[in-house]
């Protein structure tokens, strides 16, 4: 992805923010076992009672065994609007290192609200670019792709403080990935729970139980994954808890543990601090 369309994300949504009185900014970190490190933020407004926008940015980092650092960054804007039973979701987003794998990514949702179900049909349009570099058993090379998504998720509102949201997503690529044993290719995108190869999937699967104790939240996350590359599986289970620290502030700290058939096994960290104003 060329540097102008990632400046075109974020002007877009300062541009939007700086015109509303109503919004939502966060930012935090993330670390793990790996030494793999994360920093974002995001921001969201409300343009009308029931449009919502919101953006974010992140920037990720970790060190391959080789001593190269990799360094990878993430930007999204995505508009939401309430039509009532029904909503439509449309966003666009940037992510990875333009030197080794980066994806430019449109997607789309149709929602509908009804009681205490949600039910929501997922559609994802990326354009992969990945070039693997030369090495002592590899000569190297430039792969240009890309996958269609289509998921679903439902949401069942199980009483007033409880809530458990099943979602899924499988991926159809236009090119077909054949299982390689080529360790110095799959080192370079995998040695981190933040590498690269997270963002090729064949299919992804999660579950969320939340539970509201007052003005307290804690989530319990269960998801797996496979890879595309070489059909790993992963497996990982986070919980977080969201308190406020103010009227107007909320922190929020997450713990969480994946089991990988690619990276093994990796704990990580993060803390979120998010600032509600206006409105």
């Amino acid at each position: 992805m060329s540097s102008f369309k990632f400046l075109v994300l974020i002007l877009v949504a300062g541009n939007v923010l700086a015109e509303s009185d109503g919004f939502l900014i966060g930012g935090g970190i993330e670390s793990d076992s790996e030494d793999g490190i994360r920093g974002s933020l995001i921001g969201g407004v409300g343009i009308s009672e029931r449009t919502w926008l919101s953006g974010g940015l992140s920037m990720s980092s970790f060190e391959l065994p080789t001593g190269q650092d990799i360094d990878t960054f993430y930007a999204d804007v995505e508009l939401d609007h309430w039509f009532d039973p029904v909503g439509v979701r449309v966003g666009v987003a940037y992510w990875g290192d333009s030197d080794i794998l980066d994806s430019f990514d449109w997607r789309g949702s149709l929602y509908w609200r009804g009681g205490k179900i949600t039910l929501s049909g997922e559609y994802e349009f990326r354009e992969f670019d990945f070039t693997i570099p030369e090495s002592d058993v590899f000569p190297g090379r430039e792969i240009m792709f890309d996958a269609d998504g289509f998921g679903a998720m439902v949401k069942f509102q199980l009483s007033e403080n409880a809530s458990l949201r099943v979602a899924g997503m499988k991926y159809d690529y236009s090119v077909d990935f054949q299982p390689t044993e080529n360790r110095d290719v799959i080192s370079l995108i995998s040695v981190s729970r933040l590498g690269l190869i997270n963002s090729l999937i064949d299919d992804k699967a999660s579950l969320v139980f939340a539970i509201d104790r007052g003005v307290k939240r804690w989530e319990i996350d269960v998801t797996t994954w496979r890879g595309v590359v070489d059909q790993s599986r992963t497996k990982s289970l986070t919980v977080r808890y969201l308190m406020p620290t103010s009227g107007k502030t909320d922190i929020e700290f997450g713990l969480g543990y994946d089991d990988s058939e690619l990276y093994g096994d990796v704990t990580f960290f993060s803390v979120f601090l998010y600032f509600y104003g206006g409105g």
